[in-house]
């Protein structure tokens, strides 16, 4: 059975400014999807399922699935924030969406399979979409052994603004034990820091394993997001703009003993546009693996 590849791609990117998702950033007008789909096609995997919003989906389908067509199944599901479940509605104070956790749920009908899940706007490497795809061979749909690919926390910093991260502890056997979401993670030179809820800085070494949101799943999991995501709403009322998040919810579910999850190691450096200022670095990381041989100049013919 062929693992699917899920992109979260509802996002507009406030802080970037525009659809980052279809900047281009390949010599040939490539955009970063482009270089996802083409290694996940290369990786093994048979289907990719886009979740975007309906105000998105013509531009989106155009300028991103038109791509695809005859090289690998591709399937639309979207996210709304009046997608809740009976007896819940949207705050009138609400405008952000409700996070990962919330867009993955979106795929329960789509997805029957083992699936990765990325984010439409990063750039993982080929190798990390082969490590995750020979683990999602190797699994059951029944399985609730998940896995997420781990990053180097300084490689996946940004030059140019503050990000968002979980940062992972992981055991002697590289199973997850837990992952905490950090904000504000700035890159410093001795490493990294992050501000706490006190507002104070912390310090970070910078080799701290990141979670990047480049996780492998079975169906299982949208059983636990539809038990866990009502109880969440409960919760966030009052805070418009707290998010249901996936490394959290990850987090949760290894300490109810739900679910495991082994830690990939990748030998892929990360790279995305978070900022604007971020595009030209991703355009000459993928210049060079132009030049080495990773990619062809022109990835689609």
């Amino acid at each position: 059975m062929k693992p699917t590849l899920v992109v979260m791609a509802a996002g507009v990117g406030s802080r970037y400014g525009g659809l980052k998702q279809i900047e281009p950033v390949g010599p040939s007008g490539e955009i970063m999807l482009d270089y996802s789909v083409f290694d996940a096609i290369r990786a093994g995997f048979g289907k990719v399922v886009f979740i975007i919003r309906r105000d998105i989906e013509k531009d989106f389908k155009e300028a991103i699935g038109a791509h695809f067509m005859g090289r690998i199944g591709v399937d639309y599901v979207f996210q709304e924030l009046a997608d809740l479940p009976a007896g819940f509605a949207v705050p009138p104070d609400r405008s952000k969406p409700w996070g990962t956790g919330h867009a993955i749920m979106r795929c329960k009908t789509a997805v029957k399979e083992p699936f990765a899940v990325i984010n439409a706007d990063d750039f993982y490497g080929a190798g990390s979409y082969a490590t995750i795809a020979r683990y999602l061979q190797n699994v059951a749909p029944t399985d609730t052994a998940y896995a997420m690919v781990g990053f180097q926390l300084v490689n996946t910093l940004s030059e140019h603004g503050s990000v968002t991260r979980g940062i992972c502890e992981v055991d002697a056997h590289r199973m997850l034990s837990s992952v905490t979401e950090r904000f504000k993670i700035e890159k410093t030179a001795e490493g990294a820091r992050y501000e706490n809820e006190r507002g104070q800085w912390v310090s970070l070494h910078g080799h701290e394993i990141a979670s990047m949101n480049m996780f492998g799943f079975t169906p299982t999991l949208f059983g636990f997001l539809d038990e866990k995501f009502p109880a969440f709403l409960k919760k966030a009322a009052g805070h418009p703009k707290a998010e249901f998040l996936m490394p959290a919810i990850a987090d949760e579910l290894i300490r109810e003993q739900k679910i495991t999850m082994r830690v990939l190691d990748t030998p892929e450096k990360w790279f995305g546009v978070t900022y604007k200022e971020d595009k030209p670095f991703v355009a000459s990381g993928i210049r060079r693996l132009i030049e080495t041989g990773v990619y062809p100049q022109k990835l689609w013919d």
